[in-house]
């Protein structure tokens, strides 16, 4: 490459996005975002990038976005939806357009799609079963070229401005939590999976699948991050397990309700299969090698720095 390198981003107003954005603009390449307006973020001041005005439903907006790029980050899509077509046709079919896109316009660029470690097992939810589609997907599409696709498989993240996590802090604070299952759940803070994320955009690695994790790959039952999350807002809960089968129930009705109000919950049956599955650890066959990253950041560690900022952005009231 002469210069800086070109990469092209989606998902860049979501959760992710957002540290990705800030990550990569600091790094000094020549950034394109994929964005429906003109994106405003705290994260973002000072920062110098282009506005690909579109969504992954406009094929001459992702045209502009991938063309010419270096690398391509995908990093769209639905973590919550009303069925499972809606699922599909965001991460399985979404995937498959950008991709194809990209191989005609940039190709010779690296191809970084971001999944989710929900795709290892993806007979459990419509989530799960659209984020592996999505990875086959990709892998249709760069068959003959599979030197240049990266997928990874982050876990749970956290951080600053996550809203589905700050149920967790909400309810940590409480007299009394309940906990469930009896498994391993991998976590890891946004900061960790942005730098690494950002290695591959620089071109480290090698092309594969890769799952990501905290300094702790094995994972974290549940009543650990809840005392976790307890510690950082100040609190000593008494936690109260739950048999699965009570869960499984409320994430019935909890879709139920979600389809009445026409709106698309993210706690459903299928996100309580994925709570309940018992092991969510990364090993170290599917792990990051530790030549290309190394995760920084633990629980109790991140945990801390997430409750502050709640609370400084007055998110725990």
């Amino acid at each position: 490459m002469s210069g800086a390198p070109v990469v092209a981003v989606t998902g860049a107003t979501g959760f992710l996005g957002v540290h990705l954005v800030a990550a990569l603009a600091r790094e000094g390449v020549g950034l394109r975002i994929l964005a429906r307006r003109n994106p405003v973020h705290d994260l973002w001041r000072g920062l110098a990038f282009d506005v690909v005005s579109g969504s992954l439903e406009e094929t001459s907006a992702l045209e502009r976005l991938v063309t010419g790029a270096d690398v391509v980050v995908h990093a769209a899509g639905l973590i919550k939806a009303r069925n499972a077509a809606e699922f599909l046709r965001t991460n399985r079919d979404g995937t498959q357009t950008i991709a194809l896109l990209t191989r005609r316009h940039a190709p010779a660029a690296r191809f970084v799609a971001i999944s989710s470690l929900a795709a290892r097992e993806p007979q459990l939810s419509d989530y799960a079963a659209s984020k592996r589609a999505g990875e086959e997907a990709a892998r249709a599409v760069y068959a003959d070229a599979a030197d240049r696709l990266v997928i990874l498989r982050p876990p749970a993240i956290y951080g600053p401005w996550d809203r589905e996590t700050l149920a967790i802090f909400k309810a940590a604070a409480r007299p009394v939590v309940p906990v469930f299952g009896s498994g391993r759940i991998a976590m890891i803070h946004a900061a960790d999976a942005t730098r690494a994320i950002v290695r591959f955009a620089a071109g480290a690695g090698r092309a594969g699948c890769y799952a990501l994790a905290d300094t702790n790959p094995a994972g974290y039952a549940m009543s650990e991050i809840v005392g976790e999350a307890a510690r950082a807002v100040g609190n000593a809960p008494r936690l109260v397990r739950i048999p699965g089968s009570a869960l499984l129930t409320a994430g019935a009705l909890s879709a139920q309700w979600g389809r009445l109000r026409g709106h698309a919950p993210i706690f459903t049956a299928g996100k309580a299969r994925e709570m309940l599955h018992p092991d969510w650890s990364v090993s170290p066959h599917e792990a990051l090698p530790p030549s290309i990253y190394q995760s920084r950041i633990g629980l109790r560690e991140g945990f801390g720095e997430t409750a502050a900022w709640y609370k400084t952005a007055n998110w725990l009231v």
